[in-house]
């Protein structure tokens, strides 16, 4: 349950793994409540002879562990400024940031620390946990994650991390249940309550205790019209290729990042990121405003947002699929195994798990197999392919057809 620095994960696989249980759990009628721990400079405060113990687990050889202590030794930092160098700070703590080994040291520091979770869930991304666990009764619910926490916090005190008390917060994630007006506090070991939110911003994406996502909806408006508004006042200074490459770099890529997560929003608090899109399109082509969105499509040779949302979508559900994805996400889709043989047999098909309302079909084990199965009727694919051939496939199947009256 670590995401952090590792090859093919990232925040989004951890973000959907994290939402496929709360989502889950709400199906059910369940109550989920989360910890989001914060740690005080944990980059910082590794702690070099409890590091070395932690290598010696995984099977480093002695040599190995004899480099690893001589390249924490006798090492110092200075300051240099307008051509001034300060006097050495000996560094006996912390794994050096920006190098190739430290993100990967730090993981191996805080490893076991899941172990610690006991009937929690837990989820890693370097040094931002998250704790959350479910079930039928909130004083059950609270009570659980207590323990979880308090079992968690001695764990990171054995390892000399030091708890950020103002930054750890709580959530409730509730979509009908009655919340109590007073519910029962979440306590550090030093007796402080953790202070209850509605939203808390979660490996850049803006979660609200109702998976909503209106609050992340409302900051990309807000981030992309400042930046469109910038570029407006300068359009003169621009050519149109220049143009261009402006939006691909600095616009595209808010929008895109963890699209495939808030895209079980609704459809009106979509369509607000429809209009910020549309004057995007304005901004390169210098289509009037009385343009058509489906001609500003085609005069700009880009898909709406809705196909470049389900692009990455299906992506995400192939490497799953195929064994790509983090092991978190591939054991959540299952190959189904034909029970008769018919034409329609032949072709890669995923399990449907079972949903108890509208809402548990928008968990990530749900609708990948849904989408996945709507995908098949038309592409078809009876074997796996490269994921480069199917992109292409893709690119054949999601096109944009203009169905407005």
């Amino acid at each position: 349950m670590q995401s952090g620095f590792r090859a093919g994960h990232g925040c989004t696989s951890a973000t959907l793994k994290v939402l496929n249980d709360i989502i889950t759990a709400i199906d059910k009628r369940h109550y989920c409540a989360a910890v989001f721990i914060d740690l005080a400079k944990a980059f910082d405060s590794v702690n070099h002879h409890i590091l070395i113990g932690r290598l010696n687990s995984p099977g480093f050889s002695n040599d190995c562990l004899a480099w690893f202590t001589n390249d924490f030794s006798d090492r110092a930092q200075c300051v240099k400024s307008e051509g001034l160098l300060s006097g050495p700070l000996a560094v006996s703590m912390g794994v050096p940031q920006g190098s190739i080994l430290g993100p990967t040291l730090f993981s191996v520091y805080i490893n076991d620390v899941a172990l610690a979770a006991g009937d929690s869930l837990i989820h890693l991304y370097a040094d931002d946990t998250i704790l959350y666990t479910s079930g039928p009764s909130l004083d059950t619910v609270l009570t659980n994650l207590q323990t979880s926490f308090n079992a968690i916090q001695l764990s990171f005190r054995g390892l000399q991390l030091l708890l950020n008390a103002n930054k750890t917060k709580c959530m409730l994630f509730n979509r009908s249940f009655p919340i109590p007006a007073r519910q029962s506090s979440i306590t550090t070991l030093d007796g402080s309550d953790l202070e209850y939110v509605f939203n808390y911003k979660y490996l850049g994406v803006w979660l609200d205790c109702k998976l909503s996502f209106q609050t992340h909806i409302k900051h990309l408006q807000s981030k992309i019209t400042s930046r469109i508004g910038f570029l407006f006042c300068n359009k003169a200074s621009f050519t149109h290729a220049a143009k261009h490459t402006l939006v691909k770099l600095t616009i595209l890529p808010i929008l895109d990042f963890g699209d495939v997560i808030y895209k079980i929003a609704s459809n009106t608090l979509l369509s607000k990121l429809d209009v910020v899109y549309y004057s995007v399109i304005r901004f390169v082509t210098k289509a009037p405003y009385t343009t058509h969105h489906c001609d500003l499509y085609t005069l700009v040779g880009w898909p709406s947002l809705h196909t470049r949302c389900q692009t990455h979508w299906l992506q995400v559900i192939y490497k799953s699929l195929l064994g790509k994805a983090p092991p978190y996400l591939s054991s959540l889709v299952t190959i189904a195994a034909p029970t008769r043989r018919t034409r329609s047999s032949r072709y890669i098909s995923l399990v449907n798990p079972k949903a108890n309302s509208y809402f548990g079909r928008l968990s990530f084990q749900f609708s990948a197999a849904t989408d996945w199965n709507e995908l098949q009727k038309s592409l078809k694919l009876e074997i796996p392919i490269s994921l480069t051939s199917f992109k292409n496939h893709l690119s054949d199947q999601l096109t944009d057809h203009c169905t407005c009256s």
